[in-house]
């Protein structure tokens, strides 16, 4: 592989972590208090929990637009991409879905590595190549880390 497409693999996978200019996703859910996690301060429309389930959901079904060659769109948005509770159903789910996001970015930084970058994903349209769609993660993800950040923050919890 030649040098330049290494350094930009290496950069997409770091770019699924970061935390060179915002705090990272592993930060932003970290530490949390369980009391919390279903809290909406004034002025804000989505808890912590929301924000960690829309961020799980909406990489689930980008990296499964990826790597699935049957892929289809069926989601509804944005219902589909966002819990209508602001709380978590149960003691458990805060971590299934912590981790559930941790193990598909990980896929996620394989397809940085390994995939042709350039090439429309399986079921993409014109222009949907692996590196829109790994671009997409890093920027909807440090989007919505800022907010779930900014929710700690209003709630005494950063």
């Amino acid at each position: 592989m030649d040098q330049p497409l290494t350094a930009i693999r290496d950069h997409l996978v770091r770019a699924l972590d970061w935390e060179d200019a915002h705090a990272t996703f592993d930060r932003a859910v970290d530490g949390l208090a369980e009391n919390l996690r279903g809290a909406t301060p004034a002025g804000f429309e989505h808890s912590p929990w929301q924000l960690l389930e829309h961020l799980r959901l909406a990489q689930e079904d980008i990296l499964d637009f990826c790597v699935n060659e049957r892929y289809e769109h069926t989601k509804a948005w944005p219902e589909d991409y966002w819990p209508r509770n602001p709380a978590p159903p149960d003691a458990d789910a805060w971590a299934t879905s912590v981790e559930s996001f941790a193990r598909d970015r990980e896929a996620m930084k394989r397809l940085a590595r390994e995939a042709d970058l350039t090439a429309t994903v399986p079921t993409g349209k014109k222009g949907q190549t692996h590196l829109r769609a790994i671009l997409l993660v890093i920027d909807h993800t440090a989007y919505h880390v800022g907010q779930l950040v900014a929710v700690r923050r209003a709630v005494g919890a950063w």
